[in-house]
């Protein structure tokens, strides 16, 4: 048997496999004063019209998981919160023709930043179902990658603090996502054959494009092949693409590739593949950088410049005024300014920043 541990401990529940498991997880491991919080968040009513968004789904299933382990939940409502400190901020993004990353905001401004806020001092942790671990070592908070690199969630916590950190308990960042599911299988949790959420975190299961259309409509403009000058295709509206993309284009001859963008003039960029060698970036300009447990001592690092399991080594001079300029060994033809770079030393996620500017 387990020691039996009184710490209070709030759990995210989304009513996915892997926050169920992550709540199971504790109550064997001895934990007894637990409580399940559902957040709700606000684009799920409001942008229901554009196809199915079953939170209803989700919260049976969260409210099936916790009468199974006996924890009480709450559905605690940051609607006004996802509003204001996360989707507002996406949106300006796209209208400035950046490309935005809310999953990191997400993370540092609702799940262990708003919601830290509702439940106030009442509860020590806040545990989730997050692919990541944390270790407490020198008197800092370390946050390292999960030993499954495909699913390993730091990317989107890079902009975690050490606050925030020191009250963060993630209960799976040790397993990889088979380790998950045969845990939920063997405990026979309600989840265990749900597929795994895709999607962006405010949206639930709207489909990107279609909530950039709600918000910011279309806006018809010319395709423009960077190497002739020629008009080749029309685009529904800069805000739908972004730098390195190539589905979607609907022109024949291809594939073409988006290597830049005017939002001024409304204008979309492509180069053909024969072309688009020389369109790889290799120096970036990152700003407004959190690094988590300290300015690192290091220089030669890698960096995660979308999520996934790709990282690539890379150089970093961090400049008086805090920005850092990186120097990317392979180079990248999909960086755009608005995403986010992310920083490694080996396991250790260092933080990460905004990419400003491709030189």
């Amino acid at each position: 048997m387990p020691k039996m541990n009184h710490m209070k401990i709030a759990v995210l529940l989304s009513g996915g496999v892997d926050s169920s498991v992550a709540l199971y997880l504790l109550k064997q491991q001895g934990y007894t004063d637990i409580t399940a919080f559902y957040i709700k968040i606000w684009l799920e009513d409001e942008l229901a019209f554009l196809g199915e968004c079953p939170w209803e789904t989700d919260l049976k299933f969260a409210r099936a998981v916790c009468e199974k382990l006996d924890v009480p939940l709450e559905v605690i409502s940051l609607q006004k919160e996802y509003y204001d400190r996360v989707v507002e901020h996406a949106l300006r993004e796209l209208r400035a023709g950046r490309t935005p990353s809310p999953d990191i905001l997400c993370n540092q401004r609702i799940k262990f930043g708003a919601f830290f806020d509702k439940i106030d001092s009442r509860y020590q942790k806040v545990a989730s179902g997050h692919y990541a671990r944390i270790e407490q070592r020198d008197g800092r908070y370390w946050l390292l990658r999960a030993p499954d690199p495909v699913k390993d969630q730091t990317y989107f916590l890079s902009y975690l603090s050490q606050e925030q950190l020191s009250r963060a308990l993630f209960p799976i960042g040790q397993f990889t996502k088979k380790d998950v599911r045969r845990l939920a299988h063997e405990f026979d949790l309600p989840t265990k054959d749900r597929p795994d959420s895709q999607g962006i975190c405010f949206l639930g299961r709207i489909k990107y494009p279609d909530f950039v259309k709600a918000n910011l409509g279309e806006k018809p403009g010319d395709i423009v092949d960077i190497e002739t000058g020629r008009i080749i295709g029309q685009h529904r509206g800069y805000w739908f693409y972004t730098i390195g993309q190539r589905q979607g284009l609907k022109l024949s001859g291809g594939p073409w590739y988006v290597v830049n963008k005017d939002a001024a003039r409304n204008i979309i960029y492509v180069t053909h593949r024969e072309h688009i060698l020389k369109y790889y970036r290799k120096q970036l300009i990152v700003t407004d950088v959190n690094w988590i447990s300290g300015v690192p001592e290091k220089t030669d690092l890698s960096v995660k410049l979308r999520h996934g399991p790709h990282m690539q080594a890379c150089h970093i001079t961090i400049q008086d005024n805090g920005d850092v300029h990186l120097h990317l060994s392979e180079g990248d033809k999909g960086t755009a300014p608005g995403q986010y770079a992310v920083f490694y030393d080996g396991d250790v996620c260092l933080g990460g920043g905004v990419i400003a500017a491709l030189q």
